[in-house]
């Protein structure tokens, strides 16, 4: 074999691992982008994800949409980094007495 070979054979070998390891993260990309989104169908949009790959990509882009869409109905999505604005715990109970007892006086 001559040097070309040896260069043509590392070349295959490194381009069949690039297609494993590509194959393999846009595989988990739909389950992760729905962990860290907070989807309650989490673990369902991983697996949907991973068949998608198994099957050629017939399942991969709905889990990739499924990942990127917010539930409805009951189910609540986790709010993730979003701070909410919410006052503490005891400025809401201070506030609520204020209020029944002003509502309490105005009515007597």
């Amino acid at each position: 074999m001559t040097p070309l070979d040896y260069f043509a054979w590392i070349v295959l070998i490194t381009l069949l691992v690039s297609v494993v390891v590509i194959w393999i993260v846009l595989a988990m990309l739909p389950g992760k982008i729905a962990h860290q989104r907070g989807h309650p169908n989490a673990a369902a949009i991983n697996v949907a994800g991973w068949l998608g790959a198994l099957a050629a990509g017939v399942f991969w882009p709905i889990a990739m949409i499924w990942a990127f869409t917010a539930p409805s109905g009951p189910m609540q999505m986790s709010t993730g980094d979003v701070k909410l604005k919410t006052p503490p715990p005891q400025e809401t109970v201070s506030n609520t007495e204020t209020a029944l007892t002003s509502k309490k006086e105005s009515q007597a």
